[in-house]
């Protein structure tokens, strides 16, 4: 698995990186095959679609960012990230200190984005 040292190295997986893609929008794409066209823009139409995206996974100490490939035969973990203890914190404090995969979103993704951005 990568850290972020590592996948900074990996231009391929930072610029298949769907920003926007959700835990819970992958899970419907990619599990819930059906009427996913009246929900959004994203829709599967091939085994082969691939979505690479961030979940933020909080049901251990400490949290982690972890980097998602995922199709319709599964999801692996490409990347493995560790959030600086500030980011932390305030992460923990936007949840309520819940366990729980999140949507990489607020401070955790502009970090994140800022981490990504010195790929060139």
């Amino acid at each position: 698995m990568l850290t972020l040292e590592q996948l900074k190295k990996r231009k391929d997986l930072v610029y298949a990186i769907d920003w926007d893609m959700t835990p819970e929008e992958a899970v419907r794409l990619y599990l819930e095959w059906g009427n996913n066209w009246v929900h959004g823009k994203y829709v599967v139409r091939h085994d082969s679609d691939v979505s690479v995206y961030f979940t933020v996974y909080s049901w251990e100490d400490p949290p982690v960012i972890f980097l998602v490939r995922r199709d319709s035969r599964g999801a692996e973990e490409l990347a493995r990230i560790t959030m600086p203890d500030d980011v932390k914190r305030r992460f923990l404090e936007t949840t309520g200190q819940n366990s729980g995969v999140y949507a990489l979103e607020g401070e955790v993704r502009k970090w994140l984005v800022s981490e990504l951005e010195t790929v060139n």
